[in-house]
């Protein structure tokens, strides 16, 4: 290949009108394989995200149910812890010692009946001041009670009065007291059953909130009466404040303490005017979202960043093994000889083997093609001498010009048919049936049985197609002229077969009625059988007249006429040609 055509094979936009037309912008097959990434791993992470918010809102509203439930639960709890203690108030208002005024026997009977509940019971008179108290022995000095505001209430009416948390000076700890007037006595007494606050703890501390909730029960003034796991200090305000229209709501409530967001949930007791509160930060509800959605965060960039190097390590295998048939492919625009390479992608594998092959037969078409051009000089050399003879042997047996012209012309049109059998035939050569077929045809007459051929299918090589295909320009005419097809009712037989040492035999046999044998001149066609067929394909050449016609015979050696090309043998009679 000469270098302006390698320049415009590795070049093919100058070889159309020698300008670059721009392309569209190429781009790398990483950025390809990351936007596969993204477009596979953001969706889905966002559609994760997406779920696990609708998922966290319905776990808010789980925690949100459970959360009121339990603090109703720890409500009633707690009302009924005061229920007994109503009832029992109202039991030992009823014991006959202490409806006989004998309080030393009461005393004594209901230290008994309350020991272990942690109650004790207190008989107070009108101006509260103490007259028995279960604390104490009985005959101790005792003061007012310490609680004058529910005392006083309690003589407004005949239901029992639940106090709020205070100080017991007996006590000497935080209490509260469930105080009811005595009916019938004048002046009033108040039976007072009094318990530690502290006591209530039990009913929140059998009662689990979700972690981070805490829960603490206060009197009707936010003052602490019992807290769970220290969640507040018995006596103290609860630093949670009692909003308006607190009571017993289904849903929690947002609240922002010292600038910190908290949730509360607030349920009311009609029985004591008591609030159970629970409460817990925001952050700690919103948290296991927080959490879920950094994780996959964390998790989608760890898929991304692994997906990101797995593309970046298939896409740089892929653009080498691109890069490596950019290579063979200009390897191959030059003519250069192309290895198949095992790429590690198969289809590339593929394309490596296509252009191998590729590349292999292009290289097989330029050899055939210079041998094609050396065969065609050599072939052009040898018909001008063929044509050099021929017109020295036509001009000796012509009389005049136009018998020169037109003798020379038809035998030129005769190796003219022998080469448009070799053009046509390339390399793989001329098959002898053909051969006589294209130089018979022209002078045959119309009826296709005066014309028979049987024999073995030989193909020839280029001398020998050249030089039998114009002994059978000669014979036809000469059988146009003189013989078999000059006369109706003429024939012709064709046949030939291997023989014995290598050598094909040929015998071209004309019947012709009323034949008379013609003289001994030698013409072109003569010495073209006798001459050319026996020196150039070193053949025995013999001519014989019968009394019905003439006989050629030629005994040429088969491996002058390229033995190699031959097929199978047929041996069927072929009439007409």
């Amino acid at each position: 290949m000469s270098q302006s055509a390698q320049q415009t094979a590795s070049n093919p936009a100058e070889s159309q009108g020698g300008k670059s037309r721009p392309g569209p912008l190429s781009i790398p097959i990483i950025f390809y394989l990351a936007f596969l990434v993204a477009v596979v791993v953001l969706p889905a992470t966002a559609f994760t995200a997406v779920l696990l918010a609708r998922h966290n809102v319905a776990q808010e509203e789980t925690v949100q149910t459970f959360t009121v439930a339990t603090a109703r639960s720890v409500l009633q709890s707690v009302e009924r812890e005061i229920s007994g203690m109503i009832t029992t108030q109202r039991v030992l208002m009823s014991i006959e010692a202490l409806n006989a005024g004998d309080l030393a026997e009461f005393h004594e009977h209901a230290q008994t009946a309350l020991a272990g509940t942690g109650s004790f019971f207190i008989i107070a008179d009108d101006q509260f001041n103490q007259l028995l108290n279960t604390r104490v022995a009985y005959g101790t000095a005792l003061g007012q009670v310490s609680d004058p505001a529910s005392a006083l209430r309690a003589l407004d009416t005949p239901d029992a009065v639940v106090s709020d948390v205070f100080f017991g000076q007996t006590a000497q700890e935080y209490v509260f007291n469930v105080v009811r007037q005595r009916p019938g006595i004048v002046p009033a007494q108040l039976a007072i059953l009094t318990q530690n606050a502290s006591s209530l703890s039990n009913a929140l501390l059998t009662r689990e909130l979700p972690l981070g909730w805490h829960v603490a029960l206060v009197d009707s003034n936010n003052v602490v009466l019992a807290a769970a796991q220290d969640a507040a200090v018995i006596g103290e305000p609860l630093f949670v404040p009692l909003t308006d229209g607190a009571g017993n709501a289904n849903q929690w409530s947002d609240i922002t303490i010292s600038g910190e967001e908290y949730k509360t949930i607030t349920q009311h007791s009609i029985l004591t005017g008591w609030y159970v509160v629970a409460w817990a930060p925001s952050s700690v509800v919103t948290e296991p979202l927080r959490t879920t959605l950094l994780w996959l965060l964390g998790g989608a960039l760890v898929i991304v960043g692994l997906a990101g190097f797995a593309a970046s390590l298939i896409g740089r295998q892929i653009a080498l093994s691109v890069r490596g048939l950019a290579r063979q492919a200009r390897a191959m625009g030059a003519g250069q000889e192309i290895v198949a390479i095992p790429y590690p992608v198969q289809e590339l594998a593929t394309v490596s083997e296509a252009l191998a092959d590729a590349g292999a037969k292009r290289r097989q078409a330029e050899t055939e093609s210079r041998f094609l051009m050396r065969e065609v000089a050599h072939r052009s050399k040898n018909q001008l001498t063929v044509i050099s003879a021929m017109a020295k042997q036509t001009a000796r047996g012509a009389d005049n010009v136009e018998k020169f012209v037109e003798n020379f012309q038809n035998r030129l049109y005769g190796l003219a048919r022998s080469t448009d059998l070799l053009l046509a035939h390339g390399t793989q050569g001329i098959g002898l049936r053909d051969l006589f077929r294209t130089q018979i045809d022209p002078f045959r007459p119309e009826d296709p049985s005066r014309v028979v051929k049987t024999g073995v299918n030989v193909y020839l090589n280029v001398q020998a197609a050249q030089v039998l295909g114009m002994a059978a320009h000669e014979l036809a005419t000469n059988a146009a002229k003189y013989g078999a097809f000059s006369r109706d009712g003429g024939k012709v037989t064709v046949n030939w077969n291997r023989a014995g040492g290598g050598r094909l035999h040929l015998v071209w046999r004309e019947t012709v009625p009323d034949f008379s044998a013609p003289t001994d001149h030698k013409g072109f066609g003569t010495v073209v059988l006798q001459t050319m067929v026996a020196g150039s394909l070193k053949a025995d050449v013999e001519r014989t007249f019968h009394a019905d016609g003439i006989e050629w015979v030629f005994s040429i050696p088969l491996d002058q006429i390229d033995p190699d090309r031959d097929s199978d043998d047929t041996d069927e009679p072929e009439p007409g040609l």
